[in-house]
Parts: structure tokens; sequence; C-alpha cells
């Protein structure tokens, strides 16, 4: 397949990710189906996108009829056999766990056309976990981007063992066409590129306060104003969604089986008690102020 030949995006999970992914891929000209398990689901997802391109609008970087005509080219559809019948690119981004994903790429590979390319948005699992529930491994990759998605340029596209380097390179022309920048990985290995360099990061940041080096607010600032990042690994991770970064650990430990990619305490504690970071208003910080302000552990 060429890339002209792609002319439908199918996109599955219409969270935050899925959601601007399918709006990234509309705004640079694509037809778009939006999938996921309600049409409520589906509505809350293009109401966020709405509030970005609007704000969009109003700075004057792009035109009402530019946002209207993107918006126009995502179809919202919650039965997933007729989402899938007509796509010749997927990109799933449901729930960060193998099962769920493995079940959808079966369905999709019985449902979507024989030349659709089928690509992971997972941040830790590899596509060679989940390729084989389908009859097309070599038609499947990781497309991997970074949130949000309408802001953030860089896409990995990861190789696995059975992908064709036809699939990748398509892959990487798609991403270009969608206004986005590919870097190709073509050995495969648990959180990629970018995010093994902020595990690293953050191994080290839980270490330092686990040890009583210092506090994660005050490791935040350390990182934000010596190293000049725009934001230190625990607003980051409240920033990313603390659940995300949780079961990404737990992923990578049940491929390693090292204790050290367990999540850390404070990771979870916050997680079990349902503070998952500024989506739900309170991880490390508390939203409800201004400015956010610690929590305790």
């Amino acid at each position: 397949m060429k890339i002209d030949d792609i002319k439908r995006i199918l996109v599955v999970g219409a969270g935050q990710m899925g959601a601007q992914i399918a709006m990234q891929s509309a705004l640079h000209g694509y037809a778009v189906t939006l999938n996921d398990l309600s049409m409520d689901i589906l509505e809350k997802g293009m109401k966020g996108n709405r509030v970005q391109l609007e704000k969009r609008v109003a700075k004057g970087q792009m035109a009402q009829a530019q946002m209207d005509a993107a918006i126009g080219r995502i179809r919202l559809e919650p039965d997933l056999e007729k989402a899938a019948r007509d796509a010749d690119f997927v990109v799933e981004a449901i729930v960060e766990r193998l099962e769920p994903k493995r079940e959808l790429f079966s369905r999709l590979d019985s449902i979507c056309p024989p030349h659709a390319i089928l690509v992971s948005n997972s941040s830790t699992l590899m596509i060679s976990q989940i390729a084989p529930a389908t009859k097309r491994p070599a038609q499947c990759a990781n497309m991997h981007w970074f949130y949000p998605p309408l802001v953030m340029r860089l896409v990995e596209v990861v190789k696995g063992k059975d992908t064709s380097e036809e699939t990748a390179q398509l892959v990487a022309e798609l991403t270009l066409k969608i206004g986005r920048e590919p870097v190709i990985l073509r050995k495969e290995l648990p959180g990629f590129l970018v995010n093994r360099i902020l595990r690293a990061l953050g191994r080290e940041a839980y270490y330092l306060l686990e040890q009583g080096v210092a506090s994660f607010a005050d490791i935040d600032k350390a990182v934000e104003l010596g190293l000049n990042h725009p934001m230190g690994p625990f607003k980051l991770a409240d920033f990313s969604g603390l659940d995300i970064g949780y079961n990404a650990r737990l992923e990578t430990y049940e491929i390693t089986k090292d204790p050290s990619d367990l999540p850390p305490k404070a990771l979870e504690a916050r997680v079990k008690r349902g503070d998952l970071g500024r989506k739900t208003g309170r991880g490390f910080y508390d939203y409800s102020a201004t400015p956010p302000t610690p929590t305790p552990d």
C-alpha cells in the first residue's frame, strides 16, 4: 500500500489521546472515524477538541472555517463493525493493558479490509506482544504519540519482529503528512526511546523522595530551574495521569520481573486512593488551588 491509498483513518479510543490524534489527522485533510463504547464518550472527546481549536481561532492562529471543516471530517461511530469496515489505517488508543489491546486487534483484523495497517499508540506495550492476535503482523506497528497530540510534534514509530519495513516507512510517511515528526525504532524494547529516558529520570526522582533527600516539590523545582525542564518529574506525572504511569510500570514489570520496575510507593498510594493527577484535580499537587499546592503523602 502507498501513502495515497490511505483515505480514511480510524482511531479507536476517544479519551484525550485518541480524540486529539483524530483531530490532528482531520486538521491535515484526512477523513477520520472516531470510535469508542458510547456516543457520550465520543461527544465528550470532541468537546475537548473544540475547546482547543476555539483557542486557536481566538488567537488568530486558524480561521473558523478551517476549524469547522476539520471537525466535519470526523465521523463519530460507537459501533466498531461499522467504524472499521472502511478503514485504511487504524490507530488504537485504548486502556494501557495487554489483553484488551490483543482482543481489539483480533477484532479489527477480522473486520478491517485486508490492506489496512493496524498501529498501537501504546507507550510501553510492544507491538510483538499484540500483533500475534492478528493474521497480519507484518502490517502492525507501534505509533506512539505524546500528550497532548495537538501540541507535541514527536511520534515514535516502532517495528516489531514481524513488522515489515514497508509498514514502518508508511507509518512514518503518514506521520509527516499529518504534521508530526517521526523517529523510527528498528528494535523494540519496553518504553521505547523517550519514556526510557524519562523513566530513568523519574526512577532517580522517586528514589530521592523515598530516601528523604528532598520533597517532591523541591525535586520538581530543582529539575525545572537546574535542568531547564518545563515541568519537574512529579508535575509531569500529574499532567500525563498517574494511572498511566502506574499501569505502564506494572506492564514493564510483567516483562522484566525486575522489582525496580514496580511502581514506587508514593505513586501507588495516590493511584489507589483515586488521585490521578490533573484529570481528577489532585495527584502530587492539588489543582483546586492557584497555583497548585503540594499534597501530603
